[in-house]
């Protein structure tokens, strides 16, 4: 899956968002183990979590303090993680023992998975590369949906946060133009399964570049898509514009 994270408000409060990811618990298969790709690990080099317990990372400043006591205390899983390490082989992929699950993972997975009883791990990307190496390296990552993982992208399609209408934030779903545009795009070239244009999303034009200013929640959507079969399904889910330059568009690939 990937999953448009958006606020981290999306953790403790009711809404359209929060109530999906409680259902699709219902409607998953229980994962072994859940691998997440977050927006908010963006590093120089390829690292992955080889940690018992993983903290709880509140990687955010301004919230309300409910938000920062959630606790999301799942296991991790340091033997996947040194076996995915050394499966991959067009990256180093380097042992993590300091970080922990950042906001672009608990945030979904308190509500995907409430009993924190399934092992968690993060793995993440590095800033210095472009799209098609993540692309590449994520295909690596096949052998692990063999094995019953779950792999989780966390970021959001369209993620303009400079052009935010705040004012329109917690109202009705509402999109600029060209970010209900583009968002229409992105999910048209994933049924067509042109991946080639979404790994090269700057060659979209400049209403590309205006949802996509920067890459780091872009990214964890190719990690997704590069580990679609040829006869799998896919479906999206929340997609709702949020504040006029955001979506909360979600993908599921599935056999």
């Amino acid at each position: 899956m990937f999953v448009g994270h958006g606020s981290p408000m999306n953790g403790i409060i009711d809404n359209d968002f929060s109530r999906r990811w409680q259902a699709l618990a219902k409607e998953l298969p229980t994962p072994t183990a859940v691998l997440v790709v977050s927006a908010h690990w963006f590093t120089r080099g390829t690292y992955i979590t080889a940690i018992d317990f993983p903290k709880t990372i509140h990687d955010f400043g301004g919230f309300p303090e409910e938000l920062f006591q959630v606790q999301y205390p799942a296991p991790g899983n340091p033997t996947l993680a040194r076996e995915t390490a050394s499966a991959i082989q067009s990256a180093n992929v380097m042992l993590d023992h300091d970080w922990g699950l950042d906001h672009g993972a608990w945030v979904i997975l308190k509500h995907l998975f409430p009993k924190a009883n399934i092992p968690v791990l993060q793995l993440s990307m590095d800033y210095t590369k472009d799209g098609n190496y993540h692309y590449t390296l994520a295909k690596e990552l096949a052998h692990l949906r063999k094995k019953g993982v779950l792999i989780l992208g966390s970021g959001n399609m369209v993620h303009n946060l400079g052009m935010v209408a705040w004012d329109k934030l917690n109202g009705p779903a509402y999109g600029y133009d060209w970010a209900l545009h583009m968002n229409q795009l992105f999910k048209e070239r994933i049924l067509q399964k042109d991946h080639s244009s979404l790994i090269n999303y700057k060659q979209l034009g400049k209403e590309a570049l205006l949802a996509i200013p920067t890459p780091e929640h872009y990214l964890p959507l190719l990690y997704t898509l590069a580990l679609q079969e040829k006869e799998d399904k896919v479906s999206f889910f929340n997609d709702q514009p949020v504040g006029g330059s955001l979506t909360m568009t979600s993908v599921m690939i599935k056999t």
